[in-house]
């Protein structure tokens, strides 16, 4: 793995050029006030602003580089096997809906970049979900039947643009992909112009909510705002305990250039072999970046994601040959119980808190779903899809409740089960065996720590239990982060939050304690 390859920045950010804002100081006010800058954040504000209204965006690290970042942009409405799994659960009216409210989404991001003139790489491309083991044909069928009865132009096929023979696949024709920090470049542009405010480097830690919601930040700065958006992935701020409906899988991504005559020309994915996603972007020379996702797994379940990226990249070079990697990064994304996401009104936080979750790795229709249908809620309008992603909603409670009580089960287990299972005294070899690079939890005056070994030979360590609700975390090889099995929770090395919903870092311990 060459050097660019290890860094773990996207091609989405080391190609695009992102404006940069100054961290808030002091005290503001505005109509809106959205809690993060992914394309959920910019999407809602970007609707708020253009309908007149004041908006301020603050944002914990820099704009866009949380899941938005990391994504593998595909602008879809056909969502693996989603339709057949909707049908059943909830019925051929939901199924339905969805199908249109996604690609009611795909349509609005056409729209917009027409309307602002955004150069972002927008191309037309056929969807795929396919298997490649004849096992799988059946539930296809199912799944083109379902999806063309939803409304989509779907159908069931045997033969795609990928270099090796599938058993099966639904197509759906007339979807998009694009590059979504070039976008959404286009959209922060129009927003400021519109008298947005953006702050980054401003990480909110206290939601008082009422009329008007008071937010706090990191640094003791204030906002005062009629209305508050969290917009954060995963939930913070969750007192409604949304957590407890959602589920987390992080994803490998791959990347490299191979000639035009080796693209599939199409967007396609599997949940054989440890899932696989496969789609192209455009490149200056007339190639094309081949981009491909897999090797799903939970953050903080002690996955060897080195040995992830190694299955990605054999199995890349076996069916794309002389494909080398010249990028790679993770994805992480969040799944609702009853597989629908959840938009609107944040349960417990009054009328004036809203939030978006739960996409299941279709985050680009998902979020611009989103921001048009917190944007239409915060101007006092009716939902535009009738609550069908309402995060207060409770018909589905009992369809849900095996998959509910899985995740509760899972997450219940690594509280309990990580403590036990927790190292003996550092000074017991654990520590001393560590190679530079490596990363383990052991037990240090009866609690929990996280230690790492840099490539300098110097020791890190930290608190092991997250901050968020106190579940012991893990390392993540590949990345050098502590991640949290329980909800997702992300730290760097010396503790700090890379990703929620954890706010606090993780409390710095003395190696030399060890």
């Amino acid at each position: 793995m060459n050097r660019l390859a290890d860094t773990g920045q996207s091609y989405w950010m080391r190609t695009a050029t992102l404006p940069s804002f100054a961290p808030l100081s002091g005290a503001a006010e505005a109509d809106v006030a959205v809690i993060g800058s992914g394309i959920v954040g910019l999407s809602t504000a970007w609707e708020l602003a253009r309908a007149g209204m004041s908006v301020v965006v603050l944002e914990a690290a820099a704009l866009a580089s949380g899941v938005t970042g990391h994504t593998t942009a595909k602008i879809t409405a056909l969502h693996t096997a989603v339709y057949d799994t909707l049908r059943s659960k909830h019925g051929d009216d939901v199924a339905r809906q969805y199908a249109a409210s996604q690609s009611a989404a795909l349509r609005h991001v056409i729209e917009v970049s027409g309307e602002l003139g955004i150069e972002c790489e927008l191309e037309r491309r056929p969807a795929f979900t396919y298997c490649e083991e004849p096992e799988g044909v059946d539930a296809l069928r199912a799944e083109a039947d379902a999806a063309r009865a939803a409304g989509l132009n779907a159908s069931f096929v045997t033969a795609t643009g990928l270099p090796f023979p599938v058993a099966g696949a639904v197509r759906v024709e007339d979807q998009a992909q694009f590059h979504p920090l070039k976008y959404l470049t286009g959209l922060v542009e129009d927003l400021v112009a519109l008298g947005g405010r953006l702050h980054e480097r401003t990480r909110v830690t206290q939601l008082d909510d009422g009329d008007p919601c008071r937010l706090t930040t990191d640094s003791g700065a204030t906002v005062t705002a009629r209305h508050v958006v969290v917009a954060t992935h995963h939930p913070v701020f969750d007192d409604a305990l949304l957590a407890t409906r959602l589920s987390q899988h992080r994803d490998l991504v791959i990347a490299g250039p191979v000639p035009a005559g080796q693209d599939p020309e199409g967007m396609y994915i599997s949940e054989e072999n440890g899932k696989r996603s496969v789609r192209t972007s455009p490149l200056a020379d007339g190639g094309r970046l081949l981009i491909i996702t897999g090797e799903a797994f939970t953050p903080g379940t002690g996955e060897d994601t080195e040995a992830g990226y190694a299955r990605l990249q054999s199995w890349a070079e076996q069916h794309f040959p002389g494909f080398s990697t010249a990028h790679r990064w993770a994805a992480q994304d969040n799944s609702s119980t009853d597989t629908l996401p959840l938009v609107g009104r944040l349960p417990a936080k009054g009328d004036n808190v809203y939030v978006a979750t739960g996409f299941a790795g279709w985050g680009m229709t998902g979020g611009v779903l989103a921001g048009t249908i917190i944007a239409s809620l915060v101007r006092g309008d009716e939902d535009p899809w009738g609550g069908l992603y309402d995060p207060g909603r409770v018909g589905s409670a009992v369809r849900s409740a095996p998959t509910f009580l899985k995740a509760q089960w899972d997450v219940g287990k690594h509280f309990v089960k990580d403590r036990l299972e927790t190292l003996g005294d550092g000074t017991n070899g654990p520590v001393e065996d560590l190679r530079p690079g490596e990363g383990t939890v052991v037990r240090a005056g009866g609690k929990p720590c996280a230690v790492h070994r840099d490539d300098q030979g110097e020791l890190h360590a930290v608190s092991a239990v997250c901050t968020h609700m106190g579940c012991v975390v893990d390392f993540n090889n590949a990345e050098r982060t502590w991640e949290c099995p329980c909800h997702g929770s992300r730290f760097g090395i010396d503790g700090e939050v890379l990703q929620g919903p954890a706010l606090s870092p993780l409390e710095r311990r003395d190696p030399t304690d060890l």
